[in-house]
Parts: C-alpha cells; sequence; structure tokens
C-alpha cells in the first residue's frame, strides 16, 4: 500500500502542486474540500488510477467520502486490487 500512497501522491504534486513542496503535502491535507482537487482533476486523477490500477470506480466513490484525502484514495484503490 506505500507504494500505492507514493505513487498518488507524486501523481498529484507533478499535476496540481507543480513547485510545491512535496514535505506540505501529508496524509491530513484534504484534496476536494481544501481545494487542490476541483471536479476536473478528480476525474484525471481517477483516469489515471483507474488506467494505472486496472481497476474501475463508481460515480459515488468520486465524492468526499472516498477522495479527500491521499489515505481514503489508497483505501479505495485497495479495495478494488
Amino acid at each position: 500500500m506505500e507504494h500505492i500512497k507514493s505513487t498518488i501522491k507524486d501523481y498529484i504534486l507533478n499535476e496540481f502542486l507543480p513547485g510545491e513542496d512535496p514535505a506540505e503535502l501529508t496524509d491530513a491535507t484534504t484534496l476536494i474540500s481544501g481545494g487542490i482537487l476541483d471536479s476536473l482533476a478528480t476525474l484525471k486523477l481517477v483516469t489515471f488510477l483507474e488506467e494505472k490500477y486496472s481497476v474501475e470506480f463508481q460515480p459515488h466513490e468520486l465524492g468526499l467520502e472516498y477522495m479527500d484525502t491521499i489515505p481514503d484514495i489508497v483505501k479505495l484503490v485497495s479495495s478494488k486490487m
């Protein structure tokens, strides 16, 4: 699961937070409610994850409950594998 977490963090930093200090993106950082991911960015992340891990997400899994922090996303991806 640590590899999944690292992959997600790297993707978010490269795609949505270029130039930001990686140490600022922690497990507690809120992605959607904190404004880092808007709806288009969330869909871009979901597409990346579906392709990378050969999983498929349901529409109800794209909200705060499942996608607001990196640990939430890791848990969701892990549950699909």
